[in-house]
């Protein structure tokens, strides 16, 4: 095998393989990338067995054939060439042995055997769709932050992808997060195709990976679901997944319907107050008092080991007055999914979970339990 390449082109799909690679295994092929040549393209495989990335990228093949060398290591050695430096891979030298040449320097790597790299097996899909690059980032996007991170409840530790019926009663693609404290619900008009989906979890490192492939707003990506794995391809690379096994509880059952006290917020300002007065809270609790009064809205932290804290903002709000208590870090991070300029805040009394959306958007709903202060 012999091939050159743009060093800028390989950085990029040295970072993306590498990625995927778990940095402590037990199973030696699993820290390499197979790298394949053929034709006028070089396909970059990494896998952890539970997650595949095959990045295809452009290059003049002098010789096809296929190597696998540790993943971490070629990123680095990629990384710390100069910009615009060709880089020639081949295993023509010693047995044994990946040489990287690239202006005055050499490398050489040793590899493994092509045989021993694990290929993911390839389900029959049941359900494929395209889907818009943005679509699928913002249902992403939005509702990753709410992912449990407890491993016990694993059947949380991803994000519930799924078709749904939204507000206005047609059909939606829906992905939603929860980790108990707080859940993020996000609706997506559904592409063609998408209707009779199977409700997958999506896993935490997956999300994390699929970010990198949705950055271009007018790549369009194509989706394969089945009971066991999903597949997200662009033209250049192709994601696979196995998909948590478990069943995602009913989560319509914790939304609150009834929740009627209404505040009206800068979603910017109120997420730079909250971040304020947090300052002096304790990193245990981060507990941050709301006190609700008619169109006047009171953010307060009392540590007694650290000192107090007080801001006043200008809100629109009408009923009772309120006073409930949140973890901070929970609503700053609910503060900060929002993209229009007012954050709707729905309480029913100090006790109860609330409820945040966009402004009058309806696609966009997430939940926080309150706590107390």
């Amino acid at each position: 095998m012999k091939f050159s390449i743009e060093r800028t082109v390989l950085s990029k799909a040295m970072a993306q393989a590498q990625s995927v690679v778990e940095r402590r295994n037990t199973i030696p092929i699993l820290a390499n990338v197979l790298i394949e040549a053929e034709g006028d393209a070089v396909r970059f495989r990494a896998t952890d067995l539970d997650v595949e990335v095959v990045d295809r990228a452009a290059a003049r093949i002098d010789q096809k054939g296929a190597t696998t060398v540790a993943a971490l290591m070629l990123n680095e050695i990629v990384r710390k060439l100069g910009d615009g430096a060709l880089v020639t891979l081949s295993t023509q030298g010693a047995p044994g042995r990946l040489t990287i040449e690239a202006g005055r320097s050499t490398f050489q790597l040793s590899t493994l055997p092509v045989e021993d790299f694990p290929q993911m097996a390839s389900p029959d899909y049941t359900t494929t769709f395209e889907a818009p690059a943005p679509l699928l980032r913002r249902l992403f996007d939005k509702s990753k932050f709410a992912i449990s991170t407890e491993e016990t409840r694993y059947y949380l530790n991803g994000v519930y992808f799924h078709v749904s019926q939204g507000a206005e009663g047609r059909n939606v693609l829906r992905a939603v997060a929860t980790d108990g404290h707080r859940l993020a619900r996000i609706d997506a008009d559904l592409p063609d195709g998408a209707d009779g989906m199977p409700g997958v979890i999506v896993p935490r490192k997956t999300v994390a990976e699929l970010r990198k492939l949705l950055d271009d707003d007018e790549a369009v990506i194509k989706v394969s679901v089945s009971e066991t794995k999903i597949r997200f391809e662009t033209p250049t690379i192709t994601l696979t997944s196995k998909v948590i096994d478990g069943t995602f509880p009913d989560y319509t059952r914790v939304i609150p319907q009834a929740n009627a006290k209404r505040l009206e917020v800068d979603a910017k300002e109120f997420a730079k107050a909250v971040d304020r007065v947090a300052t002096v809270s304790s990193e245990r609790s981060r507990a941050v008092k709301l006190n609700l009064d008619e169109d006047r809205l009171i953010l307060s932290v009392n540590a007694p080991d650290q000192g107090t804290a007080e801001e006043e903002l200008a809100v629109a709000y009408g009923d009772d007055r309120l006073e409930i208590g949140f973890n901070a870090k929970y609503l700053l991070e609910i503060a900060h999914q929002v993209d229009r300029e007012n954050a709707v805040f729905l309480f029913n009394s100090s006790g109860d979970p609330t409820v945040m959306r966009e402004g009058d958007d309806q696609s966009a709903l997430y939940v926080v339990m309150p706590m107390r202060v």
